[in-house]
């Protein structure tokens, strides 16, 4: 089979790069458990002192895919690797974001986005709500800012996620953005970096502990509603839903 996820290696720093441009790296089942296994690698590796997590093509990724979604729970585990990781994980994006997407970027411990870069939870217009991605979203971000974007599904821009909580940073050139990041993270102490890492994501571990179950059912629940058949019919029609007035 083919790779769905490209790995390479330089001064400590695995890249990982989701490689399915047919789906816009929606997350499939294959490309979870892939992701998963790769970070998992990672996690035990001493000799890998951070992780960058990006893309090839236009698309960072575009949420589950639709034809062949991934099961909840894996997904629940797959966004915990990444907070859970004692290696820190950086995003590197440089294409659009959208609804699944999100768990991925927020999980991150730092995240970095160039101008081409958009952003959407689109979940809400096919018929669903960010439910399992809610699980590290939400203990990142601002609640009132992001209540927007939640709720009517509109596009917004690096800017906008910087003042959401979701970016580090945003550039016109990615990769100096991120070059100080790495630098700093090469110069750590790779004990200290584990275990300010788990200082920083406890609240979100905490979120997982208490919510994951709940936000599982619910998006379980969702997706096996009609509304939501009719959003992901109409969606993949490329056509208004129904309920559009």
């Amino acid at each position: 089979m083919t790779a769905l996820v490209g790995r390479t290696r330089a001064r400590g720093v695995e890249t990982l790069s989701l490689d399915s441009t047919a789906t816009r790296n929606a997350l499939s089942a294959a490309l979870v458990t892939e992701l998963d296994g790769a970070l998992t690698d990672c996690g035990k590796d001493p000799d890998v002192r951070a992780v960058v997590l990006t893309h090839t093509g236009t698309t960072f990724c575009a949420g589950a895919d639709l034809r062949d979604p991934p099961d909840p729970d894996a997904l629940v585990g797959l966004l915990r690797r990444i907070v859970e990781l004692p290696t820190p994980v950086l995003a590197r994006i440089t294409g659009h974001v959208r609804a699944g997407g999100f768990g991925l970027l927020a999980a991150c411990d730092m995240a970095a986005a160039g101008p081409e870069a958009t952003f959407a939870f689109t979940e809400v217009r096919i018929g669903v709500a960010p439910a399992v991605i809610s699980l590290p979203v939400l203990p990142r971000t601002d609640p009132r800012a992001l209540a927007r974007y939640y709720l009517t599904g509109e596009r917004f821009t690096p800017a906008d996620a910087v003042r959401l909580g979701l970016l580090t940073v945003t550039a016109d050139d990615v990769d100096d953005a991120l070059a100080p990041l790495l630098d700093g993270l090469r110069r750590s102490a790779p004990q200290a970096l584990a275990e300010t890492k788990r200082l920083l994501t406890a609240r979100v571990l905490e979120t997982f502990d208490r919510d994951a179950a709940e936000l599982t059912a619910l998006s379980a629940r969702l997706f096996a509603s009609a509304q939501a058949r009719e959003g992901m019919t109409a969606f993949l029609e490329r056509r208004d839903a129904a309920w559009v007035v």
